[in-house]
């Protein structure tokens, strides 16, 4: 035995801790079996229970680890208050997102995932293919992977293991984005468009990081925040280290200016894949924001908020704008994403208790609200698939006036519309933002809510005012999958907005961080 080896050490490893994330992995490598080895007929319905077992599984072992605190896996994982709450959340947001996937009822037209990826789009495989009704069961265990990593992102308490992270959430969403059924040129547009910007801003991550290790001589974010407040190193290697760094998470969150991604592939990506990123992704780059900022840097705070404080108004101020002049909604609610992304930075500046369980309290009513808004988008169709285009809505409360309803529902607590969910969030974190100094960021947080009200109305007015079109879009009938994760955003969207107490007691217990 040589002597590295006979000085090795394994590290202390508590599974238990790690339930949530173990159970979604095995229910990844399950589903990827269940496709090598299952027979075709079976497969879809095989994964889908596969995937929901594994997700409410996840979700179970969270809530049964309310009260754990502790740092394992060498240093590298932490299980505390914020971590739990953002990982339910991914679960749940998950949950509904695999819902929106399973839908494949005969007024959907099989689906929103292409029957065959590797065929070229228009050739005779692909029709082939769809003729002979094939589904892309490979989309299940892609979304457990990544929702693996999006539950490790916020727990991951060192600069490697947020890395191996981002990259287990990110490599099976470049994939997905090049999945959809319909306009498939679209959808293989985004997907490389969000590889190739990825890959750039993963590129910063890595060499930020690398500064970060020549500063501290470490990579744990305990470490860091310590060599950071000794002040005895190169406060150059510090502050650039930080920048590169928070480049890489700033473009998985969407902020601007590291947001041109967003419409583009939220676009072109099938619509389920669409909701997931909007709502868990998000949720998952805001928490490890969260714990970089508020664990590794929290007592340089007087150096990085005042570029914090530009790249939160720039993102209110570009989503806001650029959502008022969208004629597509798919794109439109793109921008928004943008915005409400500007609205949770005001959270984070405000680097206090208060700051950090808003933000919580405000990722959980955004990602379930959003995924409730992307899932009415697939089931307003036209021949050659959903019809986006906001014209195309005109009149659709008077063909449907449920749908309709339900997503001006959605709409309202996007607006932060008092008595949804979202009005409750915009005052959590911008209440935070008063009482940590940054007033002039929430005047431009409130200037910006009321425009971006401007863009959610003018949708409410062309379903239920304008005269419907002669032509118009079918409206089809919610299968049970979708209805399901339908009914559970709205009634989040409402309950939260009308009985938040106990959610917002729930955050503010789950603060602070461990160190």
């Amino acid at each position: 035995m040589s002597p590295l080896a006979a000085e090795f050490t394994a590290p202390s490893i508590s599974y238990s801790a790690l339930a949530p994330v173990f159970i979604v992995s095995v229910a990844a490598v399950v589903g990827v079996l269940v496709d090598a080895f299952a027979p075709r007929a079976a497969r879809w319905n095989a994964q889908l229970v596969v995937a929901l077992a594994g997700l409410v599984g996840s979700f179970v072992a969270v809530c049964s680890l309310a009260h754990t605190r502790e740092i394992t896996a060498a240093g590298a994982i932490v299980v505390d208050g914020p971590a739990l709450f953002l990982q339910g959340t991914i679960a749940l947001i998950a949950i509904a997102s695999v819902l929106l996937v399973a839908d494949r009822s005969p007024e959907l037209g099989g689906g929103a995932f292409v029957a065959q990826a590797a065929a070229i789009p228009g050739s005779p495989d692909e029709r082939a293919g769809i003729a002979a009704g094939r589904a892309q069961t490979e989309i299940f265990p892609l979304l457990m992977f990544a929702v693996a990593g999006m539950m490790l992102f916020p727990a991951a308490n060192d600069l490697l293991m947020l890395f191996v992270a981002l990259e287990v959430l990110s490599l099976p969403l470049y994939l997905m984005c090049g999945l959809a059924r319909r306009r498939r040129l679209l959808s293989q547009e985004a997907a490389v468009k969000y590889f190739l910007l990825g890959a750039f801003s993963s590129a910063f991550f890595l060499y930020g990081l690398a500064l970060l290790y020549g500063y501290s001589g470490t990579i744990t974010l305990g470490g860091i925040h310590d060599a950071a407040a000794a002040g005895t190193h190169n406060d150059g290697l510090l502050f650039l280290g930080l920048g590169l760094l928070a480049v890489g998470l700033l473009f998985k969150v969407g902020a601007a200016p590291f947001h041109s991604w967003i419409p583009d592939v939220y676009q072109g990506a099938p619509t389920p894949v669409t909701a997931l990123m909007a709502g868990a992704t998000k949720v998952a780059g805001f928490g490890a924001l969260l714990r970089v900022l508020y664990v590794a840097f929290g007592g340089l705070g007087w150096d990085w908020r005042p570029v914090a404080w530009g790249v939160a108004i720039a993102t209110m101020v570009v989503g806001s704008l650029f959502a008022v002049t969208q004629t597509d909604v798919k794109r439109m609610l793109a921008y928004s994403s943008i915005a409400h992304a500007g609205f949770i930075l005001v959270g984070v500046i405000a680097l206090n208790r208060s700051g950090l369980s808003g933000s919580l309290f405000y990722l959980l009513t955004y990602g379930l609200t959003t995924i409730g808004a992307f899932g009415v988008l697939t089931l307003i169709r036209d021949p050659d698939g959903e019809a986006t285009h906001l014209s195309r809505w005109a009149g659709l409360g008077r063909r449907s006036p449920l749908i309709a309803g339900v997503f001006a529902l959605f709409l309202l607590g996007l607006a932060g519309i008092p008595l949804t969910s979202g009005f409750t969030a915009k005052f959590a974190v911008f209440s935070a933002g008063v009482s940590g100094g940054a007033t002039p960021l929430v005047v431009v947080g409130a200037i910006t809510s009321a425009m971006a009200a401007f863009f959610y109305v003018r949708v409410i007015v062309m379903m239920f005012f304008a005269e419907p079109l002669a032509d118009g879009p079918v409206v089809v009938a919610p299968g049970m999958a979708t209805a399901g994760a339908l009914a559970v955003a709205a009634a989040a969207t409402v309950v939260l907005g009308v009985f938040p107490q106990p959610v917002l007691d729930l955050a503010n217990h789950a603060v602070p961080f461990l160190r």
